[in-house]
Order: structure tokens, then C-alpha cells, then sequence
């Protein structure tokens, strides 16, 4: 499937109602994220990036992990909707892990002290960027995804389930497959309000 850039950009949305049965396979799936994570732009090409493709069982159990860990702080009278939320990821087809080489950010900082405040800001960044490449990349091939954000919650229990490495940082989970429902309209601010040309 191809699509102009503009049109790629906007059409990516945020999609929640996913299913198991997509039409882009495995093969397709894991080039699209290593592209991502291999031209993805980074801070002093420093590639403090890193991901984790969960399909199958280890996608369900990821889910299972968060619902499990959602359960301790949720009352239970007021867990149906998380329920929901976290069963609407479990249909899905896969999810893609970020995380961020705290060792990398570390060793940028040792080395180039006059920015050691900012390496953990252009992690972040960076990782924002390979976030917002794979999630394009997954719709141009009419997938649906969302970003999720459990990370506090979840990552001990992710590492030693997968035995990711301690200095690998999860900053993000991206639930991914079929589109079952398109995506509400979107509202936008005054553009006059966000953007200014000095000229």
C-alpha cells in the first residue's frame, strides 16, 4: 500500500476498536519497525532506542500483566470501564514496546557534560519521534493503533517477563490491528493561535 506523505500524516489517528485480523504480515510488520528504529532521527545519532514486537500469546499477556496491575489500584466497583479498555487492546493483533537505553543517556552525559541536562529530554524526544514513525507507517498499511502509557505500572513485571534489560527504560505501548471503527472527527484550534510566519 502506498500513500503520499501529507495524506499518511493525516490519517493517522488515534484507533481503539482493533481486531486479530489484519491482512499485513508478520514480515511486513517487523520491517516497518526496524526501518523505524533504524532512521529514526536521534540526538547526537546517539540510537538509545529500543523496541519490543509482541505478537500472539506474549501480546495477550502483556494485556493480561496490565489488567492484573490495574486491578491493585482500581477499586473494584469502578473497574468495568478499565476492563473494557484494556480487553479493547487484548483483540488487537500485536503491541509494540518502546523503550529508551537509560546506559546510552548516561554515557552521553558522562561524555559531553555541557548538556548532560538535556540528554534525557532529547531521549525523550527521539523516542516520540520512533513512536510517531511506526504508528504512521502501521496505518499507511491500514492498520489501527493507539499509544498507551502503563509504564510505572507494569515494567518490573514487563522485564522479568520478557528479560528485558534494567537499563532498558519503557516509556511507551502501542496496541496495533484491523481497523473495526474509524476514528471520531477531529477538532482542531485556530491555527492563527499555533503557528506564526515572521517574514
Amino acid at each position: 500500500m502506498s500513500k503520499d506523505f501529507y495524506s499518511a500524516i493525516k490519517e493517522r489517528r488515534s484507533i481503539y476498536g482493533i481486531s486479530d485480523r489484519v491482512n499485513v504480515s508478520d514480515d511486513r510488520i517487523e520491517e516497518i519497525i526496524q526501518n523505524a528504529v533504524n532512521y529514526a532521527p536521534t540526538a547526537f545519532n546517539s540510537q538509545s532506542g529500543r523496541v519490543v514486537l509482541l505478537l500472539n500469546d506474549n501480546h495477550k499477556r502483556l494485556w493480561n500483566i496490565t489488567e492484573n496491575a490495574l486491578r491493585k489500584v482500581v477499586p473494584e466497583e469502578k473497574f468495568k470501564p478499565t476492563e473494557e479498555k484494556i480487553e479493547s487492546f487484548r483483540k488487537g493483533y500485536g503491541t509494540v514496546l518502546f523503550f529508551e537505553d537509560q546506559s546510552v543517556v548516561r554515557s552521553l552525559q558522562e561524555q559531553f557534560q555541557l548538556y548532560k541536562n538535556n540528554f534525557p529530554i532529547w531521549s525523550q524526544q527521539s523516542s516520540g519521534i520512533l513512536q510517531y514513525i511506526v504508528w504512521t507507517s502501521l496505518s499507511v498499511e491500514g492498520l489501527g493503533a493507539s499509544l498507551q502509557h502503563y509504564n510505572e505500572l507494569i515494567e518490573e513485571d514487563v522485564k522479568n517477563e520478557w528479560d528485558i534489560p534494567e537499563n532498558w527504560s519503557l516509556i511507551a505501548q502501542m496496541p496495533f490491528g484491523n481497523k473495526e471503527v474509524e476514528a471520531d472527527e477531529k477538532d482542531f484550534l485556530p491555527i492563527r493561535d499555533r503557528f506564526k510566519i515572521l517574514k
